[in-house]
């Protein structure tokens, strides 16, 4: 069983720190390229249906007028 290191180490012990806590020039990693997946500018999602969705609810909804307005004109007539 091993014992876990300290994640907070003491500052006036660790290399690479100045004064402060501050890091002297040179001892920070190269930033990234930035050629991995998902790079690039922020897009915002579309917001509302997409036209197929939509014209779909619509057949459903009109069809269901349709049978229901020919249902009462069936009991009208009775």
């Amino acid at each position: 069983m091993t014992i876990p290191s300290n994640p907070d180490p003491d500052p006036r012990r660790t290399p690479g720190l100045d004064r402060g806590g501050g890091v002297p020039p040179g001892e920070t990693p190269p930033a990234e390229t930035g050629t991995g997946t998902g790079t690039g500018p922020h897009r915002r999602p579309k917001r509302g249906w997409a036209s197929g969705p939509l014209l779909v609810v619509a057949v459903v909804v009109l069809l269901c007028a349709a049978f229901f307005a020919a249902y009462g004109i069936v009991l009208a007539v009775r």
